[in-house]
């Protein structure tokens, strides 16, 4: 994109209503100079920029400018921008603590029994977990594979809890006060000691299928993985097996390979395993973090700066 561009017309992609309705972010921008319009893909010869969860080819025919709500972008073709001049932003730091906040609340659910009462309140049956199932959150362990946005802000909320945290990274991060922070090659030794082992990881090809058997076979019998990060990620089919054969004790994911969940799935019917459809991130303010973003961009482009989270 020319840095001499000016944002004039915002086409808002009609994604529904996942995190936010398009229309609730539309209202959110009004006061802004330029023209923002909810749109399908096919009709965005007039615009010079559109938001959208994720990609369509018919943007690289029609705008200067693209914005994913998203943090993840695996599904963009960024060759394919990069060589039609089209900047390519995403929403990297909206979802940090959105995301940390969820991933602590399926690791206080577990450690209380939560999702059993839960499930006992349908059934009308008033009858506590047996005694010695509960544990103390805070003396507990976790290894956070992923150190970026999402990972920090688990790290941050877990040790407030008391929780020991480790890491895993493919680089040393001092920043975020760890005493270990392990290599992606030393995952297995990472998650061996560990109650808790949660997934904050970009999908990659170094990532995809990056915990399998190998890790679970590693991981403690009363351990439980969490992903709040992307499905394909884990091995399901082998998760399935650790699960059935009681190689870990239970599993909170909010992404799967294939969304949604084919219901089929084994993983509904598992009393330890809590499944949740890609939400972690929700929450009634995700609108208006996504909108400040899109105003600081908008005023950047427009003097000829880089944006903010710039892909391409």
């Amino acid at each position: 994109m020319s840095r001499e561009s000016r944002i004039r017309r915002v086409a808002i992609h009609d994604w529904g209503d996942h995190p936010c309705p398009p229309a609730h972010l539309r209202d959110l921008l009004g006061h802004l100079d330029a023209e923002f319009e909810v749109r399908w893909a096919d009709s965005l010869d007039d615009c010079d920029g559109v938001i959208t969860v994720y990609h369509h080819d018919e943007f690289l025919e029609a705008v200067e400018w693209v914005h994913t709500i998203r943090s993840g972008y695996d599904d963009f073709p960024l060759d394919a921008y990069r060589d039609a001049g089209i900047t390519v932003t995403n929403s990297t730091g909206v979802a940090g603590d959105l995301v940390g906040e969820s991933a602590v609340g399926f690791m206080l659910t577990f450690a209380k029994g939560l999702h059993r009462y839960r499930d006992n309140q349908g059934e009308n049956t008033w009858e506590r977990i047996p005694w010695e199932r509960p544990f103390e959150l805070g003396r507990t362990s976790a290894c956070v594979v992923g150190l970026g946005e999402l990972g920090g802000s688990v790290v941050a909320r877990a040790g407030v809890l008391g929780v020991d945290v480790v890491g895993v990274d493919v680089r040393p991060v001092s920043e975020l006060g760890l005493d270990r922070v392990y290599d992606v090659n030393r995952l297995a030794e990472a998650v061996s000691d560990v109650r808790f082992v949660v997934l904050t990881t970009p999908l990659t090809d170094a990532t995809r299928g990056l915990v399998g058997r190998d890790v679970f076979e590693a991981m403690d019998e009363d351990a439980y993985l969490i992903n709040v990060s992307r499905g394909e990620i884990v091995d399901q089919g082998a998760l399935v097996g650790a699960l059935e054969d009681g190689e870990i004790a239970g599993a909170a994911l909010d992404v799967f390979e294939s969304e949604p969940l084919d219901p089929g799935s084994p993983l509904w019917g598992m009393d330890e395993v809590i499944v949740t459809p890609h939400a972690a991130a929700q929450s009634n303010n995700y609108g208006a973090k996504v909108a400040d973003l899109v105003e600081t961009n908008i005023s950047r482009l427009d003097e000829g700066q880089r944006p903010w989270n710039e892909i391409v």
